[in-house]
């Protein structure tokens, strides 16, 4: 039963997450705009979790079809009872709820690339389709029996599915997107409080022990191990990221040593329970620089990734993802490249790329079907006053 309790635990840690993502997404953009922000990502804990009953856990969990998809067998919950999963010690609907905040947070972390120039009900549209046609189809490939498992490949909680996904999903939607509304002048607009992503980046470092410590699935040893990985590579990211900042910029950054620890997170996240301790610093360390390096090259190039979804859950995913393929441990794992199991990296990172084609081509569908059916941008008029008042009638703050 400790197995149950900390499942359900680690649940509720993941729930989280998402007010910790509401609140650190909408710190970074402009006030006029906080409370249109917060509501992309909070909403997703009501429409992801209707979709995931209904159809999204079948089509991710339940018996694969060619190893792309899953099957309805279990639409709306069928035979989904206290019975565990094959392999697993807890009930199966307690997996499925554990999974399903999962696919919550997955697009809501999509949300921050768009920010300040979507229209609310696109977005709702668009979370029902992405979670159906991108999500459900990448997690079935690497957790639910899928092609990418079979491959050998592996994704201990989430480089795949939720960071990887999300991340080059962003890198689409805001290339369709295009750039917001800024004043002359502005290279972007500015974060609106500090203090607010400092809160909302504790919230999400504490509900990330459920997010990875979780995915062991049982109160045991790789839990523990998933523990301490999380809380090491998360350490060594916000330091990376305050370091560099402070040597290139002359000030240590608060949103620097914010961002470094989001990387930090997302890049051990594949791997906490795969590698022992002083790779995932390593991991850490490297999702830092990685995601640092992309964040700069975005702004070179010009494209409104708004809050960095892409350089940083995009690239640390992808980082987290491959130096598993170096790093796995052979008393933890199947061993990496480091291990002498070069066919375990070949399975890295031939999931990496099809994982990559896979969510730009079908995000980039589903945001073209949208932008045709209902439009995807609110009027310019709309933009200059802000999403708050525009969009839902009310604001974050009364002056």
């Amino acid at each position: 039963m400790s197995s149950v309790a900390w499942v359900m635990t680690s649940t509720a840690l993941v729930m989280v997450m998402l007010p910790g993502l509401s609140l650190f997404y909408s710190g970074l953009v402009r006030g006029k705009n906080a409370l249109a922000t917060a509501m992309h990502s909070f909403t997703c804990l009501g429409i992801v979790l209707i979709v995931w009953v209904l159809w999204g856990y079948s089509l991710a969990f339940g018996p694969s079809v060619g190893g792309i998809i899953g099957n309805l067998d279990h639409i709306a919950l069928n035979g989904v009872g206290l019975e565990p999963r094959e392999g697993q010690e807890i009930p199966e609907l307690l997996f499925m709820l554990f999974q399903g905040m999962f696919a919550v947070i997955t697009p809501a972390l999509l949300a921050g690339a768009i920010a300040e120039r979507v229209k609310f009900r696109a977005f709702g549209a668009f979370v029902v389709l992405w979670v159906t046609f991108v999500y459900c189809p990448i997690a079935h490939w690497v957790w639910g029996g899928g092609w990418l498992h079979e491959l050998g490949a592996s994704d201990f909680a989430g480089g795949f599915a939720v960071h990887m996904s999300s991340g080059v999903a962003a890198l689409a939607a805001a290339r369709i997107l295009g750039r917001r509304d800024i004043k002359d002048g502005e290279t972007a607009p500015q974060p609106h409080s500090l203090m607010i992503v400092l809160l909302g980046t504790g919230f999400l470092w504490f509900g990330w022990f459920g997010f990875n410590g979780g995915s062991a699935l049982a109160a045991d040893g790789i839990a523990v191990i998933a523990l301490v990985n999380t809380n090491v590579a998360a350490a060594a990211g916000a330091l990376t990221w305050l370091l560099l900042t402070w040597h290139l910029a002359k000030k240590p950054s608060v949103l620097g040593a914010a961002s470094g620890a989001i990387a930090g997170l997302v890049g051990v996240t594949p791997a906490a329970g795969y590698v022992e301790v002083i790779p995932a610093l390593i991991i850490g360390i490297g999702a830092s620089v990685v995601s640092y390096l992309a964040a700069e090259s975005r702004i070179k190039a010009m494209v409104d990734d708004a809050l960095d979804v892409w350089a940083i859950h995009g690239m640390a995913g992808t980082w987290g993802s491959v130096a598993l393929g170096v790093f796995a441990s052979t008393t933890l794992a199947a061993g990496g490249l480091l291990s002498g199991n070069g066919d375990f990296f070949i399975a890295q990172v031939v999931s990496t790329i099809a994982t990559w084609i896979f969510a730009f081509v079908v995000t980039w569908v589903i945001f073209r079907v949208i932008e045709a059916a209902i439009g995807l941008r609110p009027t310019p008029e709309e933009e200059a006053l802000g999403l708050d008042a525009a969009e839902h009638g009310e604001t974050a703050y009364m002056f």
